[in-house]
């Protein structure tokens, strides 16, 4: 490296010099200028300001010492001198220090620039320091997980800088980086999206400033930006920022800015604890949230702390929802009556009778029967979720799928799939290489969603009364498990590659407020009604016309057209242990929703006394009841779940592969579980 005033000094590429005060700042510029600095005020105020010159291989820059600042907030002249200057001035590169002792407090900046998409080195700085306190760095994982290049350095010795020199050159030369997203949860990203469409529609604003970063900036109720954007003449974009505020502050009981802190401390904690191995002393200080985490996180107490969570989910989901149900059958059973005597004394045709009653009430009342627990589960994970905890959870599946060689990041969009696997196989869009996006595309589906909880119910209910919990939860466990080794297989022989490093965010552990809560069940909750209100009543007609066609035959008998659709079919699942044709039209149709699954089988058997679950009690065995949920849980995804996956693919191809693989794979867990049971004596 050779520093040198040019003879003739002319405007070289701008690389603006940002850090924490206190970071070594000062000594990096020193480093990259020697003498060839000098010092005035910048325009209009009283802080110092730094220039120098540095000439590297040919090409001149003019480094920029921007004010020592720990935010760009702009609360104070430093940090709007900073921001200012990188947002207007657009330097070729921004060199930023972080002190390596304390990158919990220095990434907070770093985030920061990156969010503004500025073009973003990071002088790792004091690396000695933080050897000398035991704290280890992977300086590669570091700075992939970033996206930017990462160089160690110790500017009092001048180690590193001829490294970051050459790191500024090579960047400045590159044109394609992107903004830093951090994932806000996803009531802040609508009000985003929402902002930053509207944003992209004024030319003027969307070439001053970068979208996102400035919807955020709204959400924070940056004085400064409402002023200018008031000079703007921005009034329409004000307004939605006003109404959003306020639909979040009432969402979430908390102010935006808050909680958008909140979010970005934590996607800090977790980029710390991917790549910073810290051997701590007795005597630093822990928050609460550290000593929750030492525990929780705790790479050996971790999943079966987890695994207890989700058992104990399932066992609060089922024991407080169990009399819910009996409740709900007995509403549904009195309207079924009601109407049968209504419609009788009117003298009403037998077929309407049949169509009203055995078709919908029935049909539809089959699947309504399970919305407590579907509530509850909701509550349930909503209360873990606003807890922090949810994001701990991933954090600990992320080691283990590394163990198998899988993107840690594909647990989010897995997790997510526990709701519904369509958002959940839209999710993967966050994942940068499309091997990972099409392994996590592939197994999202093994993620039990909520539409097969009725399933599970259902037979759990009929056979499995004193373990409800346990089965189910035995299932969600299959689900995962099932998704770890089919990754691990399509990785070693469809996608091989390197695994690239996961940053999970950990937010603050937070006590779950009473409104938030309640909100985020019932938006989850109230798609499944909608759901019961439009798929599933139109499937349980459909079902009900093939069980009285041709006309004359019987009702739900082997010798209407759905009896004979069954019948064809029901062979195939006879190893399985369910061979029967109610079973086989039930998993047809469960194809258009899994829901129906259960609506098919209350037309089928709504004739029987004892209603749906004595009928399955009387028709199937407890093992042959446990292989039709794993075949639930595993068979060809829902219509909505095989659309999201061609488009997200954008190819037949896979798309086939999806379903052909996970029916394959159903079939032979499913008969597995059959076969297995009956050799140890258990059909």
């Amino acid at each position: 490296m050779e520093a040198t005033l040019t003879t003739k000094p002319e405007r070289g590429k701008i690389i603006a010099l940002v850090g924490n005060p206190n970071s070594g700042k000062t000594s990096i510029f020193n480093d990259l200028t020697g003498a060839r600095q000098h010092v005035g005020n910048w325009p209009g105020v009283t802080v110092e300001k730094k220039e120098g010159k540095l000439c590297y291989q040919g090409q001149n820059f003019n480094i920029v010492d921007l004010p020592g600042t720990y935010s760009l907030g702009a609360y104070s002249e430093d940090e709007l001198i900073a921001r200012n200057f990188i947002l207007f001035e657009k330097p070729e590169a921004v060199v930023n220090v972080v002190d390596a002792s304390n990158l919990e407090r220095n990434l907070y900046l770093t985030t920061q620039l990156l969010e503004m998409g500025a073009n973003v080195i990071v002088a790792l700085n004091m690396v000695d320091e933080a050897r000398a306190r035991k704290i280890e760095i992977n300086i590669l994982r570091l700075a992939q997980a970033l996206g930017v290049p990462v160089v160690p350095t110790v500017a009092t010795r001048g180690e590193g800088i001829k490294e970051l020199v050459a790191a500024v050159a090579q960047r400045v030369g590159e044109a394609a980086y992107r903004p830093l997203r951090v994932n806000y949860g996803t009531e802040i990203e609508k009000q985003l999206d929402k902002l930053e469409q509207i944003i992209k529609q004024e030319a003027n604003l969307a070439a001053k400033y970068p979208a996102r970063w400035l919807a955020i900036k709204l959400l924070e109720d940056d004085e400064r930006i409402q002023e200018e954007l008031q000079k703007e003449g921005a009034k329409q974009i004000l307004e939605v920022a006003a109404r959003s505020k306020k639909q979040l502050n009432e969402k979430l009981g908390e102010e935006a800015e808050a909680l958008i802190a909140d979010r970005r401390y934590g996607f800090i904690n977790g980029l710390v604890k991917e790549a910073v191995t810290k051997r701590q002393t007795l005597e630093e200080r822990l928050t609460l949230s550290d000593k929750i985490d030492s525990i929780v996180t705790n790479r050996y107490l971790g999943l079966p702390i987890f695994l207890l969570a989700m058992w104990a989910v399932f066992q609060f989901t089922f024991k407080l929802g169990d009399p819910m149900i009996g409740w709900v059958e007995t509403v549904f059973e009195s309207l079924k009556a009601l109407t049968t005597n209504w419609l009788e004394a009117g003298g009403a045709p037998q077929l309407l009778t049949s169509f009203l009653t055995e078709g919908i009430i029935g049909g539809v009342g089959s699947v309504l029967v399970f919305i407590p627990p579907i509530f509850l589960l909701f509550l349930a994970i909503s209360l873990l979720e606003d807890s922090g905890y949810m994001a701990r959870a991933a954090y600990i599946m992320d080691r283990l799928m590394h163990a198998m060689g899988l993107h840690g990041k594909s647990f989010v969009p897995l997790l997510i799939g526990f709701g519904c696997n369509v958002p959940a196989i839209m999710a993967t869009r966050t994942l940068e290489n499309r091997k990972d996006r099409l392994i996590t595309i592939l197994i999202n589906p093994l993620m039990s969603c909520t539409a097969r909880l009725p399933v599970y119910v259902l037979f759990t209910g009929a056979f499995f009364t004193a373990n409800q919990g346990w089965v189910i939860f035995s299932l969600y466990l299959l689900g995962i498990v099932l998704a770890i080794i089919m990754g691990k297989i399509f990785k070693t022989f469809l996608f091989k590659g390197e695994t690239a490093p996961f940053v999970m965010e950990l937010p603050p552990y937070r006590v779950p407020t009473l409104k938030g809560t309640l909100i985020h069940m019932w938006e989850r909750g109230s798609s499944f009604v909608r759901k019961a209100g439009t798929v599933i009543v139109g499937v349980v007609v459909l079902i009900w016309f093939l069980s009285n066609l041709p006309l004359g035959v019987e009702y739900a008998s082997q010798a209407s057209l759905i009896g004979k659709l069954g019948t064809m079919l029901a062979p195939i699942f006879k190893p399985a242990g369910f061979g029967t044709w109610q079973a086989a039209v039930a998993l047809v149709f469960g194809i258009l929703a899994k829901e129906v699954v259960v609506g098919t089988l209350g037309v089928l058997y709504g004739v029987e006394e004892n209603g749906l679950t004595g009928a399955i009690a009387n028709s199937w065995t407890p093992l042959s009841a446990y292989a039709f949920m794993v075949m639930t849980l595993i068979y060809i995804p829902c219509v909505a779940t095989i659309a999201a996956i061609r488009r997200e693919t954008n190819s037949w191809s896979w798309t086939a592969f999806a379903i052909g693989y996970s029916l394959v794979l159903g079939w032979v867990m499913a008969a597995l579980v059959f076969q297995v049971g009956r050799i140890l004596g258990l059909g």
